[in-house]
């Protein structure tokens, strides 16, 4: 399997999906497509059906859009990529789903930037967003972490979905306390950022990141 991501530094899109990838332990190589130049959405469509990455190749087969590639490789994985448990799965799709395509505050006012350091106090919209999501992490801990350190406690594509999160809450100096969080949300946050997996992505993010970026 071949999958095609888009500059690390900045694609969420990409990064959930490798995560999944290198946690099923299937062998896949990869191709690195720069985004935000001139000829890159070019590039990108002659590889994706959506003229978007991630695209996953697999044969004559392209899978498109992260969740898509994450439910797919679920399907071909030796390891459990989601809970055993019916109900904690349907739950764990819920809040994989709730992130795929909500919190758009989050994402318009805080994009991923691996590497920025800045502060930003953001609008009242980010501040619900920001409240949500503790509500959310913190009440999945709570409930369905025991055994471990992840959502599930053990990790699942959930994790895979919250990582770009976390560089954001990071990034951005994002002050979770003030938005209800105990303590529990940024704690699991900060262990999404100390995964092998991800501190590969981000040791290769840094090395290939461009000198600018965009908001």
């Amino acid at each position: 399997m071949h999958l095609i991501l888009g500059t690390k530094a900045w694609s969420s899109w990409s990064l959930r999906p490798w995560l999944v990838m290198k946690r099923s332990t299937l062998a896949f190589t990869e191709t690195l497509l720069q985004l935000r130049w001139e000829g890159a959405s070019a590039e990108i469509a002659k590889v994706s059906p959506s003229a978007k990455v991630p695209v996953l190749q697999d044969g004559d087969l392209s899978v498109w859009d992260s969740l898509a590639i994450s439910e797919y490789i679920a399907e071909k994985s030796p390891v459990p990529l989601w809970p055993e448990d019916a109900k904690a799965r349907a739950l764990a799709r819920s809040a994989t789903a709730e992130m795929h395509s909500g919190f758009a505050a989050l994402r318009n006012q805080c994009p991923m930037d691996i590497g920025l350091r800045t502060t930003v106090s953001g609008d009242a919209e980010l501040a619900a967003d920001l409240k949500r999501l503790v509500g959310l992490l913190g009440g999945l801990r709570r409930d369905h972490g025991a055994g471990g350190e992840f959502l599930f406690g053990a990790w699942t594509i959930a994790d895979a979905f919250y990582t770009p999160v976390a560089t954001r809450v990071r990034s951005y100096d994002l002050d979770l306390a003030q938005c209800g969080d105990n303590g529990v949300a940024k704690a699991y946050l900060d262990e999404l950022l100390a995964t092998p997996e991800f501190l590969t992505w981000e040791t290769d993010a840094l090395a290939k990141r461009p000198q600018t970026s965009e908001a």
